[in-house]
Formats: structure tokens, C-alpha cells, sequence
């Protein structure tokens, strides 16, 4: 399968793609809503936006992984911000957790969560060659 970042140059310092392209064939998987509320161990990181943001990613690749897909695989996300203060420090982020080829994305702010400790919450969908 053959995937391509078509205007990335142009955003990259946001850390996404406008369009990313796949071609031949793959598995596609569209993957829920994954949050970061609590650490592995179960440890609330309520009011730690970079612990949740970091633990969002943690979540989705663990998903991916039990689906034989990893983070790169990402062609789209949608976050969910509680805060729109927070959507440049998760840019951030996502830079160090991609380095480039960024995924197409879309930021959102919306008024609350179904746990109210959750700051980010983010959807994706992986397109993984076969």
C-alpha cells in the first residue's frame, strides 16, 4: 500500500497533513474515542493536560497494536479539546509523538466530557497495509 502527505510542508509546524492519500490495498479501522484521564496504573491525571494528551496516544496505540496497526498507520483524527487554550500544547505534542507524516486532523472544543476529569479525547482512523 502506498500513502502520501499531500500539502504537509504548508502545516507542519501544526503537525498535520491537509490530505493524506492511500492507495492499494489495506485494512481499515476506525477506532473510537480514546481518553487519557488515568495512567496505566489506574492514577487520575485530572488537571495535567500533557499527561492526558500523552496517555491518549498511549491508549490508541495500545488499541492499534491488539489490531496489528500502529501509530503511524493514523490517517485522520479528531480531538476533542475541553479547553481551545490547550489545542497549541497538543500540537506540540503530537509533533514529538510523530515526528512527520502527520495524520489529517481536526481540533474541536466542546463543553464537557462523559468523566469530567477528562481533558482530550480523540477518534481516529488507521489504514494498515495487508
Amino acid at each position: 500500500m502506498k500513502k502520501s502527505f499531500v500539502g504537509a510542508a504548508r502545516t507542519a509546524h501544526r503537525a498535520y497533513s491537509p490530505v493524506v492519500v492511500t492507495e492499494g490495498t489495506g485494512k481499515i479501522l476506525w477506532i473510537a474515542g480514546h481518553p487519557g484521564a488515568v495512567d496505566d496504573g489506574g492514577k487520575s491525571l485530572a488537571g495535567d493536560f500533557d499527561a492526558q494528551c500523552r496517555q491518549t496516544f498511549r491508549n490508541i496505540e495500545k488499541t492499534l497494536a491488539e489490531a496489528g496497526a500502529k501509530l503511524s498507520d493514523l490517517v485522520t483524527m479528531t480531538v476533542f479539546l475541553i479547553d481551545a487554550r490547550h489545542t497549541t500544547r497538543m500540537t506540540e505534542l503530537r509533533s514529538e509523538i510523530f515526528g512527520k507524516d502527520f495524520p489529517a486532523s481536526a481540533a474541536i472544543t466542546v463543553a464537557g466530557f462523559a468523566q469530567p476529569a477528562m481533558m482530550i479525547e480523540i477518534q481516529c482512523v488507521a489504514v494498515v497495509p495487508e
